[in-house]
């Protein structure tokens, strides 16, 4: 067979499955130059991390050679600068185990490798992706053009309806990462097939989100996700602010936590440590007066930089600033 005879009959059947079969997704040759923008941000609205999505979600993106977009997303807020990322996935391994490395005395003097020196999270972005089959209810465009043409048809099915799914719907969920108060979600789906994704985007080593039709779709589809977030909080800025009086006063609270293990013995720093037996700080709730180095057992409770106690003299609320392990 010659190739111009090849050539018309690949013509004829893409042609076919226009006209017969409209729920193919056909990429669109007149567009394929263009590349999708990233929305900016004049500065970051705070820092946050990309959470890994759902097992089932990750299964289904694997079976279509897709690993999860988490890489794809930091990718997408670093370049808007709308917020900061902390990477809080596989690298947080090794900044572990750096950690213990230090604890052991193995880094180089000077290194400077210790607690208390990570950024904390104020927001949290989860994606979603739920498939729409694409043999769901009959037979798929790869095998109907296929019955026509034999061996050329299975071709055929491949450039002009070789995508392993109809339809990719996803969402992204910005959240609290204080207060766990939802603050905006996006959801949609796209079907455009040829975006050029070239540049800082096709950077990525992202494999699949850039160099396949269905890695497109999603990926296409996550950023509009994105745009739809970033537009209602460029719109809507107290968005980002706790909408309710108990939600902002545990987000107060969680800024001044203390992570102390239940039943941790602490001592005064200092003398003249009062015990309250209430943690709003009334000097009239006074139980007694502890001295320096006076140990008591931490119950667990804290409130307003307060922690509940078990002292000699009673249980009560110290100052948590001025007790230590």
């Amino acid at each position: 067979m010659s190739k111009r005879n090849l050539k018309d009959i690949l013509v004829i059947a893409a042609s076919f499955a226009t006209l017969f079969l409209p729920a193919v997704v056909l990429a669109d040759t007149n567009g394929a130059n263009d590349e999708p923008e990233i929305t900016k941000c004049p500065e970051p609205r705070g820092t946050l991390t990309v959470a890994e999505p759902q097992q089932h979600v990750v299964i289904a993106l694997m079976q279509r050679n897709l690993p999860p977009p988490t890489d794809l997303l930091r990718l997408f807020v670093q370049e808007s600068g709308c917020f900061e990322v902390v990477d809080r996935g596989l690298a947080m391994q090794n900044m572990q185990q750096e950690r213990v490395l230090a604890e052991n005395g193995m880094l180089q003097r000077g290194s400077n490798v210790g607690g208390g020196q990570m950024v904390s999270v104020d927001f949290i972005m989860t994606p979603n992706v739920v498939f729409s089959d694409s043999n769901a209810g009959g037979v798929g465009v790869g095998s109907a053009v296929g019955s026509l043409f034999g061996g050329i048809g299975s071709l055929v099915g491949a450039v002009a309806g070789g995508l392993k799914f109809k339809e990719a719907q996803t969402s992204l969920l910005l959240t609290d990462a204080r207060s766990g108060l939802q603050i905006t979600a996006a959801t949609g789906s796209a079907e455009k097939t040829d975006w050029a994704f070239g540049g800082v985007i096709g950077s990525v080593g992202g494999g699949g989100y850039t160099s396949t039709a269905e890695g497109k779709i999603v990926a296409a589809a996550l950023l509009n996700n994105f745009h739809t977030i970033v537009a209602d909080i460029e719109s809507k800025p107290g968005l980002l602010k706790p909408q309710s009086a108990i939600a902002q006063d545990n987000a107060k609270q969680s800024l001044t936590a203390i992570n102390i293990p239940v039943g941790e013995v602490l001592r005064a720093k200092i003398g003249n440590q009062k015990l309250l037996s209430s943690p709003d700080g009334d000097p009239s709730t006074i139980l007694a007066t502890l001295d320096k180095g006076e140990e008591v057992v931490f119950l667990g409770e804290q409130s307003n930089g307060l922690i509940l106690v078990q002292a000699e003299a009673g249980e009560g609320w110290v100052k948590a600033i001025m007790f230590a392990p």
